[in-house]
Order: C-alpha cells, then sequence, then structure tokens
C-alpha cells in the first residue's frame, strides 16, 4: 500500500470514516449467488444504498442508541443495513439464522437481553418465528419482536437525505455474539476504537495494498467474515468478493473456481472447510483453474490441523498454489479478530511436542514429527501492533517461553466486555484489564503456539457448543436430570473435529439403556442440529469438591477405552432397527431412501426411522437436500426435513403437494 493511502488510514478513527473517504470509489463487491449469477456494487453505491436503508429505519422509528438485530440470509442486504446503522447511530447485532429450535430460541434470549431491540429480518423467517413461538410458550415474546421488526426490503429513494450522526470512537460500532447454541448468549461489544485499532494493525500484517482481491465464504455473523474479509477490505478500498455459506456448503469446489477466475489472492478458511472442499474434491476433480496468484489463505477460527494443511497444499500445488499462501492465524471476536499473525510469505513450520507435557505451568517437550507421543501444532505467529499477549499460570502470572499456561490479552482492539453481563466480565478480566481468552497456549521463538482450549466448548464443524446447553437438551427425555448427565468433545489424533459424546449415569441393562441413548442423540441432533458421536452409560459422573463436572475426565476414560463393550453393545442392538424396514412402497421413497443413504455414507436408514435417530449433523442435512432439490425442484424447504424427519413422512408430505398441484 502507498505512504498516502497508509498515511489516511492512520487517520480514521471510526468505521464511518472509512466509508466517507471511499463513498466515491468505483472499487466494491462482488456478490456471488451461484456459479454463474452475480451482482455488483461500488462502494459509492453502498454508501447510498446504506443512506436509503437508514431513511427507512428513521421512519420506522429507530434512534441512535437502538439496537438492531440483523437475521438475514441475504449478504447484499446485510451489508446495507449494517453500514445504515453505522451512519444512523444504530447499532447492529448480526445474529445467524438457523433451522433448529436452539437457534430460534437464541434469537428470543438475544431479544430479550438488549435494551432497546428490533428485529430486521424477511417475512419468511419472521413467520417461521411466530410458528415456534406458537408451539413453545412465547406469545408475548413474540408480539414483542413483531412489534419492533422491521421488514427487509431493497433501499427506499437513495437521494433521500437522512439525519447522520458522527460517532465517537468510543462508541458501540456493532454486538458480536458467539456462535453455536447457548442458553445465555455472551454479547462482545466491540467499539468503533476495538475495530479500527485492529483493522489498522491487520492491514498491517498482512500487508494490504491496492492490488488485492479479496473472497471469502464465511458467514458475515461470524467476526472473520464480516470484520476480516469485509470491513477491512472496505477501510484498504480493495475488491472483494462474498459467498454464501450455503453455496459454500453445497458446492466447495466453487470457492477455488471463483477465486481462479476473478483472480482473488486473499482466501480465507478454518478447518472444517478445507475438509469439505477435499471431500469433494477427492470425488470430483477440478479443471482449469490458476491458483498461483493466491498470496494469503487465513487460516484460524478453530484449531489448526497440520495434515489437513499439508493435504490441502499438497493437491492443490498442481494448480499452482503456493505453499507460502497458507497464513495460520489467531483471533476471536473478543480482540476484535486479530492477535496474532505469521511473517507474511513465509512457509509455515509445525512443532512437536510430547502430549503428556501439555499441562499448564509446564515446559513443553519438543519432538520428531514421528516420535512416540508426539502431537503436531501450527504456530500462529507473533502479536500483532497495539495487542499485548502474556501466557500465565492459573492466577494470571507470566510464564517464561516454551512453558504452556493460559492465553491472556490487552489492547486497545480487546472489547470492553460483554453486554449486560457483569458476571461474566469479572471472571473473564483478571486484574490489569487483561482478557482471559480460555484458550491455552506457549510460545517458542516468538511465535504462539495454541494447544486447546481451557473451557470444556466442544467444536464441531467450525461451530463451538457449550456442554451445558446441550446437557439441558438432553435432559429434555423421561428420567434425566442435570448432574445424572454429561456432554464432552474428544479430539482423536489426527482428526478435524471433536467427537460429541453424552454420558449418563445408568446401572441398568444395556438393553433397556439403548432407547434412552436413541432418545438423547435425537434430541440433541434435532434441536442443536449436530450429531452425537456415542451417547454413554456409566456407573457415575466424576464430580469435583465443589460439585462441578469433570468432563474431561470421562473423554479421558472414552480415549482409553473404557467404554468400549457398551458402545459395540449398543451398536449391535441397532442394527436390527437398521435392518427391519428395507421395502419401500413408492417410487419417492425409494428415491429418497437412496440420496439419504449416499449422504449418511457408513449408515443406512429405514423408511421410518427418523433422520435425527441415526445421527445427522448440519451438512449432512444440506447435502441430503441439495440431492432431493436435483431430482424435484422446489418441493421441499430444508426446515421440511425437521417436520418431516423420516423418509416415509417426507415422502407423503411430497406427494401430498403433488396431488394438490394436479388438482389445480
Amino acid at each position: 500500500m502507498n505512504e498516502a493511502m497508509s498515511a489516511q488510514i492512520e487517520e480514521y478513527r471510526t468505521l464511518n470514516d472509512a466509508l466517507y473517504a471511499n463513498r466515491e470509489s468505483e472499487r466494491g463487491i462482488g456478490y456471488i449467488q451461484t456459479g454463474d449469477l452475480e451482482t455488483r456494487i461500488s462502494y459509492r453505491g453502498l454508501f447510498a444504498r446504506a443512506g436509503g436503508q437508514l431513511h427507512r429505519l428513521q421512519n420506522r422509528g429507530l434512534h441512535r442508541g437502538d439496537q438492531l438485530i440483523v437475521l438475514l440470509n441475504d449478504n447484499e442486504r446485510f451489508i446495507e443495513v449494517f453500514w445504515a446503522c453505522q451512519l444512523g447511530g444504530v447499532v447492529p447485532v448480526p445474529v445467524a439464522p438457523g433451522v433448529s429450535d436452539e437457534h430460534r430460541h437464541k434469537l428470543f434470549r438475544i431479544f430479550a437481553q438488549l435494551e432497546r431491540p428490533y428485529l430486521y429480518t424477511d417475512e419468511d423467517m419472521l413467520n417461521r418465528l411466530a410458528v415456534f413461538a406458537s408451539g413453545n410458550e412465547l406469545d408475548q415474546a413474540i408480539e414483542r419482536v413483531q412489534a419492533n421488526t422491521v421488514l427487509s426490503t431493497p433501499p427506499e429513494d437513495t437521494s433521500t437525505p437522512v439525519r447522520v450522526i458522527e460517532p465517537d470512537p468510543d462508541d458501540i460500532a456493532f454486538i458480536q455474539y458467539s456462535s453455536g447454541s447457548t442458553s445465555e448468549p455472551k454479547g462482545v461489544v466491540l467499539t468503533h476504537r476495538n475495530l479500527m485499532t485492529n483493522i489498522k494493525a491487520i492491514i498491517e500484517g498482512a500487508r494490504f495494498c491496492e492490488r488485492d482481491v479479496s473472497l471469502s465464504w464465511m458467514p458475515l455473523t461470524h467476526d472473520m467474515g464480516l470484520i476480516g474479509f469485509h470491513l477491512n477490505m472496505l477501510v484498504c478500498d480493495i475488491d472483494q468478493y462474498l459467498m454464501p455459506t450455503e453455496l459454500f456448503i453445497r458446492r466447495p469446489l466453487l470457492w477455488l473456481k471463483a477465486a481462479s477466475d476473478k483472480r482473488a489472492n486473499i482466501l480465507c478458511s478454518p478447518n472444517f472447510g478445507y475438509k469439505h472442499f477435499l471431500r469433494v474434491f477427492d470425488s470430483k476433480g477440478l479443471d482449469d483453474i490458476d491458483l498461483s496468484h493466491v498470496r494469503l489463505i487465513f487460516n484460524g477460527a478453530e484449531p489448526i490441523s497440520v495434515d489437513l494443511c499439508e493435504e490441502f497444499l499438497s493437491k492443490m500445488a498442481a494448480f499452482g498454489l503456493p505453499r507460502t499462501s497458507m497464513f495460520p492465524v489467531y483471533g476471536l471476536a473478543e480482540a476484535s479478530l486479530a492477535v496474532s499473525f505469521p511473517p507474511c510469505g513465509e512457509e509455515y513450520r509445525p512443532v512437536y511436542v510430547h502430549r503428556d507435557s501439555l499441562h499448564v505451568g509446564r515446559e513443553v517437550e519438543t519432538l520428531e514429527r514421528n516420535a512416540s507421543g508426539a502431537v503436531g501444532f501450527v504456530p500462529v505467529g507473533h502479536p500483532i501492533r497495539d495487542c499485548a499477549v502474556r501466557i500465565a499460570d492459573e492466577s494470571g502470572h507470566a510464564l517464561g517461553e516454551r512453558t504452556v499456561g493460559r492465553i491472556l490479552i490487552k489492547g486497545d482492539n480487546v472489547t470492553r466486555g460483554y453486554y449486560g453481563n457483569p458476571d461474566v466480565n469479572r471472571a473473564a478480566f483478571s486484574p490489569g484489564t487483561w482478557l482471559d481468552t480460555g484458550d491455552l497456549g506457549f510460545v517458542t521463538a516468538g511465535e504462539l503456539v495454541i494447544t486447546g482450549r481451557s473451557r470444556d466448548i466442544v467444536f464441531v464443524n467450525g461451530q463451538n457448543y457449550y456442554p451445558h446447553d446441550l446437557e439441558n437438551i438432553a435432559q429434555r427425555v423421561q428420567g434425566l436430570e442435570l448432574g445424572k448427565l454429561a456432554v464432552a468433545g474428544y479430539r482423536a489424533d489426527n482428526a478435524t473435529t471433536d467427537e460429541l459424546l453424552v454420558f449418563v449415569l445408568f446401572r441398568g441393562r444395556i438393553e433397556d439403556f439403548a432407547p434412552i441413548a436413541a432418545e438423547v442423540a435425537h434430541q440433541i441432533n434435532e434441536h442443536a442440529g449436530v450429531e452425537v458421536t456415542h451417547v454413554i452409560p456409566v456407573a457415575r459422573i466424576p464430580k469435583t469438591t465443589s460439585g462441578k463436572v469433570q468432563r474431561h475426565a470421562l473423554a479421558r476414560d472414552y480415549a482409553k477405552g473404557a467404554f468400549d463393550e457398551s458402545i459395540k453393545a449398543l451398536t449391535k442392538l441397532r442394527e436390527p432397527a437398521q435392518a427391519e424396514d428395507q421395502d419401500t412402497h413408492s417410487a419417492i421413497e425409494q428415491q429418497l431412501k437412496q440420496i439419504c443413504d449416499t449422504a449418511l455414507k457408513d449408515k443406512s436408514i429405514g423408511v421410518h426411522e427418523s433422520l435425527f435417530d441415526v445421527g445427522t449433523s448440519s451438512l449432512v442435512l444440506v447435502e441430503i437436500h441439495e440431492g432431493i432439490e436435483a431430482a424435484y425442484p422446489g418441493q421441499v424447504d430444508i426446515t421440511d426435513l425437521f417436520d418431516y424427519p423420516t423418509i416415509a413422512e417426507l415422502a407423503a408430505f411430497m406427494q401430498s403437494k403433488n396431488d394438490g398441484n394436479n388438482r389445480e
């Protein structure tokens, strides 16, 4: 980036400063809708559209300091409304749309947390919220939501004057709620000062320049998607392309094909994205793409897999992808995104240590890659400008290099706290304003290495799930209650995602436990949208002297094979149920079963068996829906899979629609 542009960016104090500075720019955003359909808007056009959206919000009664929950699948409308909020001093609150009950509960919980909330969404989502509310004793809540809802429409006359405010750097720019399901959502409060401090450091650390072109499929409700691959690019006045996450899930190969076609040289993906891409690439391949121009692929958002990095780089080398493009980083929403970056233009260098040395306060033991007990990590570079990092013991005291400890951060980029949650704030911030990230790691040769999580968060397919939330869902099963079950994650060597384990206190016969296990898996799968690996009976739930469940003790026993016999017995008991209903009764059922069996890979489903009983992740649901859409275009919405979760029920629903259409 030239010196004049760098100096100008250094003068920006708020996001609004950047938007105003680029309001005449013809660079802008390309919205990739499908492989063949794309819309584009310049930053000049975005400024005008944001003004049009603000006019509508102000006519609806929104004022400076009001909070607007933005619940949309439409990237283009999302960004217009986000910037309308900035111009009008309204606080946007991005929330990820979802199809599970917990996603809908989360929306109502966030609405109740906020002081002056409004909702911006489309009519279909609002109707689905209303249906959900009527069945979950939320009648008064939905009335409040509906009374304060602004329905999504294109911007009104963009020439109409609007009341634009000039924010202070310490005003709230937006509130970032954590991903995944949670019974008590935590909203990270980010100010203009937080964001501009971090964005300037990111620009410097990644060496962004006017020639760069970015492409992202990360959701705009995620800090990597919104801050990393939209706000950064607008501040720099460089071209950006945005692909819907759902499109990447359905057509992952389109990601790098678009990167080749658009000459995009700044990309990103967490572990599960590389894994998903490679799975489809291995079966279908790619033709005629060129990745030699790619400069950086940000790899973050979850713990980084050495093996997955190597597989991706090795297979993409045939298309010219440089090894130096892999850019492993560390960050979190509480830091306004970035904490540490490696040097640009250098190959990443894995480090291998003995897994038994990964304890807080202990110096790690380095090993060769193939040594017994070796576990590999990808260093994530040095702390970025204006962000201090401390490796500390349990009391917050600094530890020396190569010693594992809690990762604490401090700086003007770090949030001042969680919205309306003083108890969580007191627990998160130590004396001296250091924020405990909840992660563990060590420093070697000045570079940060992330070794794990001190919290109990389970990572599955790029989403984080909190055990106590999933336990609350599981206790809906008759006879279960909190304290008699525990959820834990376990990540096997070389795995890129956690196994989700549910341990249930049970001392009876395994045959009597089988239906309980099936119902627990069904409840969690249906209501949280995550697949349970195993539901395991245990004779006791280990707890500390203060009564806290020791989830990691159960996961450790699982890793040692302590529950193998129970798991084998439960698997055997399921076999007759899977085999008993192999006859289908219609052409639709036969085709649906073929689609489901293909997506479920190593599983087979009977026509009267629920998708959620066999364990179906959100990614698999998308794949099943994609198969149905190809065979029966426009007949089934993905949410219909929740309403009609068996093949027989779904086939009957589809047949009834066909019969109705024929009568018309």
